[in-house]
């Protein structure tokens, strides 16, 4: 039997506030550094210290005595009466000392001081390796107890398999229920685990079971209109029929990727829709692309992935439309059509923005390196991509729900996260979901050599200085990761450390099996280790022992990303808990980021200075670096900005015909 209480938290979601403009901006921008001033992080840490010593008190007590207070405890949030939250910090003391008998971690004052901040709305700045996971336990036992939903959203489905099962004693011993939800896993086994009081799974499960949920439900979301439909349809139980029990706490780790990178692109549900006609028109526009060239027919707009044709380009296409049928006798839908197939052979490459499996294109997921089955590109471009690649073309979707990321995780009534990299998009997180940043200082001093960058004027200049650094490197005993922006360039490499007769473990898209393990083995002397971007990210590189004497873990980076937080977090890799490390960067002048957001001009001026070694090459590299960091943020803060417009856009052009689903 469902209660009434239930069935309307079901449903209930907080209103998103709008998102603040001008002067109010200003005042909000105000609030946020009075919220993040560093008086707040110096009482913090004096009531984390107080924890830690409250909790050696704990040693010698029962079992049987922690769990009575925590029981007693519970029922208070679980009322949340007047006063419920003054016993806070003996409660945490208490969960300081189960962590060490139950998991076998005492947690350090920066993660109690971490679990504060988290469980007060803030999102906590932690250094790779200072245990954010155990950190979200505590917040997370706090929210469970209230009996309300709370979701801790991870990196991927085995980070959340992964966490789940680790942490479930501490959750038991605390009265609290734990699950995991993962793509793989069927309805039924959905609603079961999402029942638990703390559920553990990833941002896109999470959002598209929230939509699949309020597609079940049609103009039923409100429980007002579900009590209705109950008096005049008894036999219908909508509700049981749904897999979330509503939405409360979100605690988010790796918080800059889940809110900021991911959020470029809305996630849609949808269905395949026949139509065969559209087939063989994405087949025609391929053979047609294939005949145009670039500068003669049109031009590439690489910032912006956008193909512009030219008019000997439009008279071509409109010579060849002439014995095709009706569809292509207009001149846009037919123009239309060509872009896209364009589009697909200028912007989308093989082992970067997807790959092929089975005979099938697989999406890259180009922040993480992961593959994305069962995602496809809307508008006709996968079948685009498809036509480009000789395959059978699968049938195009019919979008039956959308929904952004940024309003999504605004429905919550309580939000916080965890990130390595958040002050450089501290204002983004305040001014889209009210998240002011806090930053934690580590547990001991960070050690890392952060080494210049190196740049060359070319690809091969750069890519032979990459193998000899390795190379040298590897003589030393020190063990090696290197990030990579694509699956090709990964394969290049493992190419190139192969002539030299160097053994490496290669972990890319297309060799992801073994993730977790090929990354916990990265700290091992003498490994070689090959990643694409940020795969093996929330899993920790433990060095063996020895290592940290030879200098610990060098990481390099192969080129710069479009976001400096990426890079941070690719270095954040090494230097774990005061271990030593080291990182450098290598970049050419026809990297991708500087070919798309660096005039051609500076580049050209900036290639010879190179060749030449001019004095000041180096500092113009840096500056030009710079230049297109920003201009690539910018160019992505106004795509999320664009897509949190048009969802809120939607939600109220909907909201007056009662149509779609209502957000």
């Amino acid at each position: 039997m469902i209660l009434p209480s239930e069935d309307y938290r079901a449903t209930y979601i907080k209103e998103p506030d709008k998102i603040h403009k001008g002067m109010d901006r200003i005042v909000s921008s105000a609030v946020r550094g009075y919220r993040s001033r560093q008086g707040v992080l110096e009482k913090m840490k004096v009531e984390a210290e107080e924890i830690i010593g409250n909790s050696l008190k704990l040693r010698n007590d029962s079992d049987s005595k922690l769990k009575e207070f925590l029981m007693e405890t519970q029922l208070l949030y679980r009322r949340q009466g007047r006063g419920y939250d003054n016993n806070l910090n003996h409660a945490l003391a208490i969960m300081v000392e189960v962590s060490e008998r139950t998991l076998g971690l005492r947690p350090y004052p920066v993660q109690i001081l971490g679990a504060l901040a988290l469980y007060r709305g803030y999102l906590a700045e932690m250094a790779t390796g200072e245990g954010k996971s155990l950190t979200a336990c505590f917040p997370a036992v706090l929210a469970g107890w209230t009996g309300r939903p709370c979701h801790i959203i991870t990196a991927n489905d085995y980070l959340a398999g992964r966490d789940a099962e680790v942490t479930r004693k501490f959750y038991s011993f605390c009265g609290v229920s734990t699950g995991w939800v993962s793509s793989e896993m069927e309805p039924r086994e959905r609603q079961m685990n999402y029942r638990k009081d703390v559920v553990y799974t990833t941002s896109k499960e999470i959002l598209a079971d929230f939509l699949r949920d309020r597609l079940k439900m049609g103009n039923c979301h409100k429980p007002s209109r579900r009590l209705i439909r109950q008096m005049t349809q008894p036999r219908q139980k909508i509700q049981e029929d749904l897999v979330m029990r509503g939405l409360d706490t979100a605690i988010v780790d790796e918080a800059d990727s889940v809110l900021i990178d991911e959020a470029v692109t809305p996630l849609l549900i949808s269905h395949p829709q026949g139509n065969d006609h559209l087939l063989e028109a994405c087949r025609v526009a391929h053979e047609i692309a294939e005949t145009l060239t670039l500068s003669d027919d049109y031009r590439s707009d690489i910032t912006y992935r956008e193909i512009h044709l030219n008019q000997e380009g439009r008279n071509k296409i409109e010579a060849m439309a002439e014995s095709l049928p009706g569809l292509w006798k207009g001149n846009s839908r037919r123009e239309e059509l060509i872009i896209q197939a364009l589009t697909a052979r200028e912007f989308y490459h093989r082992d970067k923005q997807y790959v092929v499996e089975d005979d099938e294109v697989v999406i890259v997921d180009e922040f993480t390196g992961r593959l994305m089955p069962n995602r496809t590109w809307k508008h006709g471009l996968h079948q685009a991509v498809e036509a480009r690649e000789g395959l059978e073309l699968s049938d195009p979707s019919e979008t039956l729900a959308r929904l952004s990321f940024q309003r999504f995780f605004r429905f919550f009534r309580k939000l916080s996260g965890m990130t390595g990299t958040a002050s450089e998009a501290a204002s983004e997180f305040w001014h889209i979901y009210k998240l002011p940043v806090l930053k934690i200082p580590t547990h001991k001093p960070c050690l890392r050599d952060m080494l210049p960058d190196r740049f060359f004027p070319d690809q091969e200049e750069k890519w032979d200085a990459i193998t000899e650094e390795i190379l040298q490197c590897h003589q030393t005993g020190r063990p090696i990761l290197v990030g990579t922006r694509s699956v090709s360039a990964s394969e290049m490499l493992a190419s190139l450390l192969e002539k030299k007769g160097l053994s490496f473990q290669l972990l890319n898209a297309l060799r992801h099996r073994e993730e977790a393990q090929i990354v916990v083995g990265a700290g091992k002397r003498g490994s070689i280790t090959i990643a694409t971007n940020m795969a093996g990210r929330g899993t920790d590189i433990k060095l063996e022992r020895g290592v940290a004497d030879l200098g610990g873990l060098h990481v390099i980076a192969t080129e710069r990303h479009e976001s400096g937080r990426i890079d941070r977090q690719l270095f954040g890799r090494c230097s774990r808990q005061g271990d030593a490390g080291s990182t450098r960067a290598f970049v050419s002048i026809d990297d991708e980021l500087i070919r798309k957001f660096v005039p051609s001009a500076f580049r050209h001026g900036l290639s010879l200075a190179l060749e030449k070694n001019t004095a000041g090459s180096q500092i113009m590299a840096e500056r030009a670096i710079s230049y297109a960091q920003n201009a690539a943020q910018r160019l992505a803060y106004r795509q999320r900005r664009g897509v949190l417009e048009t969802d809120t856009w939607l939600a109220e052009a909907l909201s007056f015909s009662g149509a779609g689903i209502d957000m």
